[in-house]
This record gives C-alpha cells, sequence and structure tokens, in this order.
C-alpha cells in the first residue's frame, strides 16, 4: 500500500492501480522496458490492473513479464467495460491512469484519476475527468513511486 497525506484531500491510502494498455502504458501495442522496470517496483506495493480491449493484438504478449492481472474489455462499449472492473475495486482506494475516451469514467471515479498525454495523444473527455495530467506513463508512475510528487502537486 501506498499511503501519503495531502493537505486539502486528506490522508490517501492506494492499494489498486488500474492502468489502460494502449495510448496510456503502451504505444503502438508496446510496453517500454523502463516503463516495465517502474510497474515491477510499484507491484511490490500495490495490486496491478492493466484493462484493455487489445486494439493492437499484443496485450497478452506485452505484460508476460509483468506483474499485473490483464483485464480484457470485450463488446463495444469499452468504456463500460472498464468502469464495471473499476467499481470491483473499493474505489477510495484506486488509482486509474488513462489517455482515451474510454478511460473517462474510471478517471471521474477512482479516488485518483491521472491522465496521459503520452505520443498516441489524450482526448479531451479524459483530460476533463482527471485529477492529474502528466506528459508520459513514466512520470504517472513515479507520482507512485515518489508519492510526495502527489503532495507537491494537488496540495491546497
Amino acid at each position: 500500500m501506498i499511503s501519503i497525506d495531502i493537505p486539502g484531500w486528506g490522508n490517501m491510502e492506494i492499494e489498486n492501480v488500474v492502468l489502460d494498455l494502449n495510448g496510456t502504458l503502451a504505444t503502438d501495442g508496446k510496453v517500454p522496458s523502463e516503463v516495465k522496470k517502474k510497474i515491477s517496483a510499484l507491484a511490490g506495493r500495490v495490486k496491478i490492473y492493466v484493462l484493455t480491449a487489445d486494439t493492437q493484438g499484443t496485450a497478452t504478449e506485452e505484460i508476460r513479464e509483468m506483474k499485473v492481472d490483464l483485464v480484457k474489455v470485450e463488446g463495444k462499449d469499452s468504456k463500460e467495460g472498464k468502469f464495471n472492473f473499476l467499481k470491483s475495486l473499493d474505489l477510495e482506494k484506486t488509482v486509474a491512469m488513462g489517455n482515451g475516451n474510454n478511460d473517462e469514467l474510471i478517471l471521474k471515479e477512482a479516488a485518483l484519476g491521472i491522465a496521459i498525454l503520452g505520443d498516441e495523444g489524450i482526448s479531451v473527455t479524459a483530460l476533463k475527468q482527471a485529477d492529474i495530467m502528466v506528459k508520459d506513463i513514466s512520470d504517472a508512475l513515479d507520482l507512485l513511486l515518489k508519492p510526495k510528487r502527489l503532495m507537491a502537486t494537488l496540495r491546497e
């Protein structure tokens, strides 16, 4: 668990991290090795879930060596599928990261929503629902690996 007291927000206890795969964790279906290392470091402290509609068809291969649970969201409405999975967790102890329109609900409803700009861009809808926006997944993971960065950004 990651615990941090943020003035104006209160004590945040993070047990779960929910990550969108394509556009957030991966670019063109590939997860950079640096990101895999950060995921491994973070997996010792929190439970990590990777949600995907597997647009690129690379999800199983890309996460094989990572300590994460892969959740494939089937069907036309991946936004609703991702949100339904999020609701199975304790929302108050969950961080969500995403970049697309179908990440809107998870960014809004998690205790902390982090929008990732990344190489594939970010939808305005996702951006509007997030608490923080960062330039890439590496910076987003660093917010959790170095939680005082969260305090610096979110304190009131």
